[in-house]
C-alpha cells in the first residue's frame, strides 16, 4: 500500500513543476467510483471532482510533494490531526483522498470524515482487499480511454473543419462547424469588436459584452498582446484567439461547458481562419499599394501593371455564388486565393458580381477551360514528357470585340509567360474574358460580365469568352468595325445587347431572359423590334451569321 503510483515518492525531493508530455484529460471521480471491482465508496465530501494524478504518501504533511488534482491514497500511518491534515491537502489542491482501512485503522476515523465534509474534500473508503496500485492502474486506464476519445473527437473535428474550409463560403462554414463541434457561439471579430461573421446560439447580452472585451485583449493592436485569453461569465466559458496575418481579427468563443480537446479544436480553426482571412501573397502588398497610389496620381494602367507582379496578359473574371447568396469580402478573397490572385473586388454593393483580375501564371497540371469553351469541354494540359491534347474547337460565346491577347516575347534566357486559365470553382459560377492586354481591361470587364450571364443561363460553372479568330480574323479590324457600326446603327444599346445574348444562346427565349434578368416577353419584344429596325429576317441563318459577326466587333 506504500508503493508510489507515479515517479514522485514522498521520500524523494519535491518537484516544483509537473512532468512534461501531452496533457491528459481529467477523469471524473464518478467514473472511478463506477468501477465495481475496486469496491470504493465515497463517505464524505462533494461528489464532483476531476482526477489528474494518483499519488500514495504516508507523510504527516504531503503538501510539498503535491502538484494539484491528485487522488491521494493513504492508510493514515502518521495521521494525528485530521483537521490540519485535510486543510493542507485542500491548500495543495488535492482532488480527493482515498483512505485504506487495515492494518493501521479498522475503520475510517470519524474526525477525518467530519474534516472532509467541513472543508469540501471528497473522501473515499478503500477496502482491505483493494491495493493502492490497483486503484492507480484503474485511473491510468481511464485516462488512456479518455485520451483516445479526445483524439478521436479532435480528428473528426479537424476533418469537418477542413471540409468546411473548402466550401465556397469558407469563413462562415468554418465558424458554423466550430460552433457545432463546441456546442456554443463562434464569431469572427475585428480589433474594435465588430462582428464580421458568427454562428451558433448568441449568448446573453452581458456575456456577449464580456466576450467583446476579451477579444480586445488579444487583438494585436499593440506589441505584447497575448495570443489567447479565457474567462468565465455567469456560467458561460469565454475564449478569444488572435488570428495571424496582422489584420487584427479575433476568433471569439462562448460555450456553456468546457471539455477536454476544445482548445485543440479551436486551435485548428484559428489556423484555418488565419489562412482564409489573410490577404493572398501572390502579389506583394507593398506593390499593390504603390500601384494604387500611382493610379490615383494619374498613372496609366500600363505604367502600374508591373507593380502588380506582371505586365500581362490579364484575364477579367466575374463571379457569383451558385446558391445566389451575396459574397462578402472574406468569401471573395478566398475565391481569389483559390484562383491564385489577390486582385479581387467584392465591394461593389449588394447584388453585384465579384470581379477578379487574374494575371499570367502557367500551371500545367490544371484542367482549365480554354477560350471558347465551357468547363464541360475543358481538357487537361500536357504534363512534362506528355503529348499535348488536341485543343477543343472554339465555339462562339457572348461578347464584343476582344483585342488579340498580347503575347509577351521571351527575353534571352527567359520563357514567355503563358496566360492564366481559370478553372471552375465549387459553389461559384464564373464568366471570364480572354487574356487581354492591360490597355483593354475595360472592354474585357464588359466581356466577362456577358460571359457570366451566359454561364448562368446555360447553368455552366464557367464560360470563357473566345477572342476573334477563324474567318472573322481575316477581315482587317478597321473595315470590320466600320461595317458593324453601319449595320447596327439603327439599334439602341439595350436592343444590341439583347440581340447579342439571344444569338449566343441559339435563339432561346428563356435562357436569354435568365441571362439578362428580364421577362421572356421582354426578350421577344426586343428581338422583334430589332428585326423591324434592321429590316431583316432574324430566322434566316445567313442573317444571324452576319449579325453575329457584326456584334462581335462592337
Amino acid at each position: 500500500m506504500d508503493e508510489p503510483s507515479m515517479p514522485n515518492s514522498s521520500a524523494g525531493a519535491p518537484q516544483p513543476t509537473p512532468p512534461t508530455g501531452p496533457p491528459t484529460p481529467p477523469i471524473p471521480l464518478a467514473e472511478l467510483l463506477a468501477r465495481e471491482e475496486l469496491g470504493l465508496r465515497r463517505i464524505a465530501g462533494p461528489a464532483d471532482a476531476d482526477l489528474l494524478w494518483v499519488h500514495t504518501s504516508e507523510m504527516a504533511d504531503p503538501y510539498p510533494y503535491l502538484l494539484g488534482g491528485e487522488l491521494l491514497l493513504s492508510a493514515g500511518v502518521l495521521l494525528t490531526d485530521p483537521d490540519h491534515y485535510v486543510g493542507r491537502l485542500v491548500e495543495a489542491g488535492a482532488a480527493a483522498l482515498g483512505f485504506g482501512v487495515r492494518p493501521v485503522h479498522e475503520t475510517v476515523p470519524t474526525a477525518l470524515i467530519e474534516a472532509c465534509d467541513r472543508q469540501g474534500l471528497p473522501l473515499l473508503e478503500v477496502p482491505p482487499e483493494t491495493p493502492f496500485t490497483t486503484i492507480a492502474r484503474a485511473v491510468w486506464r481511464l485516462m488512456a480511454e479518455a485520451r483516445h476519445r479526445e483524439l478521436r473527437r479532435v480528428t473528426r473535428a479537424q476533418q469537418a473543419l477542413a471540409t468546411a474550409a473548402a466550401r465556397p463560403d469558407p469563413v462562415p462554414a468554418v465558424l458554423h462547424q466550430l460552433a457545432t463541434q463546441l456546442g456554443g457561439r463562434a464569431a469572427l471579430l475585428t480589433a474594435r469588436g465588430q462582428e464580421l461573421h458568427a454562428a451558433g446560439r448568441r449568448p446573453d447580452p452581458e456575456a456577449a459584452g464580456a466576450l467583446t472585451r476579451l477579444a480586445r485583449v488579444v487583438a494585436r493592436e499593440r506589441p505584447g498582446s497575448p495570443s489567447s485569453a479565457t474567462d468565465t461569465h455567469g456560467g458561460t466559458h469565454l475564449s478569444a484567439y488572435a488570428l495571424g496575418g496582422g489584420e487584427g481579427l479575433v476568433l471569439a468563443l462562448a460555450t456553456r461547458q468546457r471539455e477536454s480537446g476544445d482548445h485543440t479544436v479551436a486551435g485548428i480553426a484559428v489556423v484555418l481562419l488565419s489562412l482564409l482571412a489573410a490577404p493572398h501573397q501572390g502579389a506583394d502588398a507593398a506593390g499593390r499599394s504603390a500601384a494604387l497610389v500611382r493610379m490615383l496620381l494619374g498613372a496609366s494602367p500600363a505604367e502600374v501593371a508591373p507593380l502588380l507582379g506582371s505586365t500581362g496578359p490579364w484575364t477579367v473574371i466575374h463571379a457569383r455564388r451558385t446558391d445566389g447568396a451575396p459574397a462578402d469580402a472574406l468569401t471573395a478573397g478566398a475565391l481569389g486565393a483559390s484562383l491564385g490572385t489577390a486582385l479581387v473586388d467584392a465591394e461593389r454593393g449588394a447584388g453585384e458580381a465579384v470581379r477578379v483580375l487574374l494575371g499570367p501564371g502557367p500551371e500545367p497540371a490544371r484542367i482549365a477551360a480554354r477560350p471558347g469553351e465551357t468547363a464541360a469541354q475543358a481538357r487537361p494540359t500536357a504534363q512534362p514528357g506528355e503529348r499535348a491534347p488536341e485543343p477543343a474547337r472554339p465555339t462562339a460565346q457572348p461578347g464584343g470585340t476582344t483585342p488579340e491577347p498580347a503575347r509577351p516575347t521571351a527575353q534571352p534566357g527567359e520563357h514567355a509567360l503563358e496566360p492564366a486559365r481559370p478553372t471552375p470553382r465549387p459553389g461559384w459560377t464564373l464568366g471570364a474574358s480572354a487574356p487581354t492586354p492591360v490597355t483593354a481591361l475595360a472592354a474585357a470587364d464588359a466581356v466577362a460580365a456577358r460571359a457570366l450571364a451566359h454561364a448562368r443561363a446555360t447553368r455552366a460553372p464557367l464560360t470563357v469568352d473566345a477572342p476573334t479568330g477563324g474567318l472573322a480574323a481575316l477581315v482587317p479590324p478597321e473595315q470590320a468595325t466600320a461595317h458593324a457600326r453601319a449595320l447596327l446603327a439603327p439599334l439602341t444599346t439595350p436592343l444590341a445587347d439583347t440581340l447579342r445574348c439571344w444569338l449566343s444562346l441559339h435563339g432561346s427565349w428563356d435562357r436569354t431572359a435568365v441571362a439578362l434578368g428580364v421577362h421572356r416577353n421582354t426578350v421577344r419584344q426586343r428581338i422583334g423590334r430589332s428585326g423591324e429596325l434592321l429590316a431583316m429576317d432574324l430566322d434566316d441563318m445567313d442573317v444571324r451569321t452576319e449579325l453575329w459577326f457584326a456584334l462581335r466587333q462592337t
